[in-house]
Formats: C-alpha cells, sequence, structure tokens
C-alpha cells in the first residue's frame, strides 16, 4: 500500500516544487498556489524493497485549513516547510507542528525543512537554530533548494525510509504478539482454593 506523506508550511515556501522536482524532476518559477489538495506518487528503493510513496501537496492559506486535516489522519509522515529567507514562515512552524499533533497519528514522521538554500544571501534562519529546533522537537532536518535540486532527494529518501522502518518493526512486533506458539503464551496461573463458609470481613472501614 501506498505510504502516504504530507507537504506543510506556509504558502509560498516551495511545497510545491519540493514534490514536483522529486516525483517529475520538474520546477517552475511561475508556480501558482495550491488550491486544495493535489498528489503525486514514486516508488523508491529502501532496504532493497521497492516503496510507493504518495506525496500530498497541501495549500498552505488558512481557506484549505478544513480540507488539509482529513489529509493529516492517513498521512505516516509528514515534511514540514519553511523558506530560508522569510523569517515568518520559520515562526509559524510552532503553530503548523501543533496542527499536527492535534490531527495526525501520534506516531507520524516528521521533518523540518528549510527550502530555497539557494538564497544564501538572503538568509534569514540561521541552520543551527533550526537544527537546535528540530532536536527538541523529535523532528529531523535538512535544507534543500528545489530550484537548483540539492537535498530533494536526501530529504525524501531520508523520511521514506524512517517511515518504512519503523512501520516494518511494527508489523514484527504485531505477529510477535499474535504468535500463538506455546513457548510464548505459557503463563502460570495460580487459583486458590475457595473457601465459601468464611465470614466476610468488612476491611477498612471507620467502624
Amino acid at each position: 500500500s501506498d505510504r502516504q506523506v504530507v507537504l506543510i508550511g506556509d504558502s509560498g515556501v516551495g511545497k510545491s516544487n519540493l514534490l514536483s522536482r522529486f516525483t517529475r524532476n520538474e520546477f517552475n518559477l511561475e508556480s501558482k498556489s495550491t488550491i486544495g489538495v493535489e498528489f503525486a506518487t514514486r516508488s523508491i528503493q529502501v532496504d532493497g524493497k521497492t516503496i510507493k510513496a504518495q506525496i500530498w501537496d497541501t495549500a498552505g492559506q488558512e481557506r484549505y485549513r478544513a480540507i488539509t486535516s482529513a489529509y493529516y489522519r492517513g498521512a505516516v509522515g509528514a515534511l514540514l516547510v519553511y523558506d530560508i529567507a522569510k523569517h515568518l514562515t520559520y515562526e509559524n512552524v510552532e503553530r503548523w507542528l501543533k496542527e499536527l499533533r492535534d490531527h495526525a497519528d501520534s506516531n507520524i514522521v516528521i521533518m523540518l525543512v528549510g527550502n530555497k538554500s539557494d538564497l544564501r544571501h538572503l538568509r534569514a534562519v540561521p541552520t543551527d537554530e533550526a537544527r537546535a529546533f528540530a532536536e527538541k522537537n523529535g523532528l529531523s532536518f535538512i535544507e534543500t533548494s528545489a530550484l537548483d535540486s540539492t537535498n530533494v532527494e536526501a530529504a525524501f529518501q531520508t523520511i521514506l525510509t524512517e517511515i518504512y522502518r519503523i512501520v516494518s518493526q511494527k508489523q514484527m512486533s504485531d505477529r510477535r504478539e499474535n504468535d500463538m506458539s506455546p513457548s510464548n503464551n505459557v503463563v502460570p496461573i495460580h487459583v486458590p482454593p475457595t473457601t465459601e463458609n468464611k465470614p466476610k470481613v468488612q476491611c477498612c472501614q471507620n467502624i
């Protein structure tokens, strides 16, 4: 089954171009605001297995929030994107994180992505600051440029590998729990002898 990953973050941070760069190796300078939700799929190799990923691109605007919360529920991963040259988009990461925590599965794998790393001369968010924030919140972190392709492949490969490993570990542990072999299920049960004629003792009451 497809692994579903959502791209979230403020409008204009480059979510659609990250998606098109990863799935079709395209970049569109004229890209328009996403209306509602779009998705694309791409298969990658993880541990010698082919994983089919379905990546959902969600509009960053407030008015589409209702639509996107429905997609959080099916998501196993999220790329939370900000623009390294626009500090406000980084400040809003906290709000997006809260949104994920409120709507998504608690085991969702989240990666913080500082996009537009090609705009070095306009940098407004120091790498170290973002990395420290990610560590504090248990997120992985990477800086990408959809424009010049830097780390786009790496970002998706990393999150999809992490998701795959978590999912397969969970399947293994579920199988162990359901394994009915006797060695797993021998639990000694001690049944105390029942004595009917003892008077019931009222315990612990102030008489």
